[in-house]
């Protein structure tokens, strides 16, 4: 279980980039953080790394719940502002599973039982002076 520490927003993207290399073409990864911790910013490095869309290009999905980059390569969802499983399961993440694409998911921690057991977990701390400790977990 690799851990890294960033020391600012353009090292957290860059590290980004770096991870999507070592991502499966199809799979699931959940950005697990508290509020602010980085998790869309290494999202952006991660969207670059797979080359579905420049870092300025991504935005967290906080109101819309589903971005896709790259005709659906990449889809970036958040599930921060939902409460039940039953509304997430309206959100097809199933279909998304399905597709050849990389699915990267912010709170998904907060649903475990509707997410595949089989993913990667990234692990983001904020610590001080905007320095983050990343924490990459494989569960096959």
């Amino acid at each position: 279980m690799p851990t890294y520490r960033t020391a600012t927003e353009d090292e957290t993207i860059a590290l980004g980039e770096r991870l999507a290399a070592r991502l499966p073409r199809k799979g699931v990864t959940l950005l697990i953080g508290n509020l602010g911790a980085g998790k869309t910013t290494l999202a952006k490095g991660i969207v670059k790394g797979l080359k579905a869309a420049a870092p300025e290009d991504v935005a967290s999905p906080t109101f819309t719940l589903i971005h896709e980059y790259g005709g659906g390569r990449v889809c970036h969802v958040d599930l921060y502002r939902l409460d039940d499983p039953r509304e997430v399961a309206t959100l097809g993440l199933d279909d998304l599973f399905e597709r050849d694409a990389q699915v990267l998911i912010e709170w998904g921690e907060r649903f475990p039982e509707l997410l595949p057991a089989e993913r990667t977990e990234v692990r983001i701390r904020a610590l001080e002076n905007d320095e983050r400790e990343i924490e990459v977990i494989e569960r096959p």
